[in-house]
């Protein structure tokens, strides 16, 4: 093991082909299994030991990252930079999107097959379902960017929540929830 990551060539030596590409996929699904249970523990632990609102910033931060590490959902926001009307053009390349008033819905279709975020599916699903707050803090990432603002996005549904799709309220007109 070098820096905490077997080489291929520590684990496999003397091996075929066949064996060889046999134990790597061996290794990559205890490696997958490992994370995805150490992932349960920690939100578990987390809905145990962390009021609600810390848990969401913490999820939240997670979202950010994800904007921050995909050049796609950068490409939108720079797409639409201070312009509404070029936000939403963008968006429709990867979304549903639609304007109604100063509301725009997002929706990753009218049905959804399931999560399309790796690490959800890798966790069991659980009530309010806190893994969709960073999908919505992914979007507010987005939009905040692109129109140099604050706004407020609502979860409207999502399938890890009970829905059939994932839909999201951005409310343009307004940059944090009324009290």
């Amino acid at each position: 093991m070098t820096n905490g990551r077997w080489q291929t060539d520590e684990v496999c030596e003397g091996q075929g082909v066949e064996e060889m590409g046999a134990h790597e996929i061996e290794r990559l699904q205890m490696e997958r299994d490992f994370i995805a249970n150490w992932l349960a523990d920690l939100l578990a632990t987390m809905a145990v030991e962390l009021d609600r609102e810390i848990r969401v910033k913490l999820i939240e931060g997670c979202g950010r990252g994800c904007y921050n590490r995909f050049s796609f959902k950068q490409d939108i926001a720079h797409a639409g930079q201070g312009d509404l009307t070029k936000l939403i053009d963008a968006y429709r390349r990867t979304f549903e999107i639609w304007q109604k008033g100063d509301e725009v819905h997002i929706r990753y279709g009218e049905v959804s097959p399931g999560c399309y975020c790796p690490a959800a599916r890798a966790i069991p699903i659980i009530a309010d379902d806190l893994h969709c707050e960073c999908s919505r803090a992914t979007h507010q990432a987005i939009f905040e960017t692109a129109l140099g603002h604050p706004v407020h996005i609502e979860i409207r549904e999502t399938v890890r929540r009970g829905g059939k799709t994932c839909h999201f309220v951005v409310r343009v007109g307004i940059s944090h929830p009324q009290l």
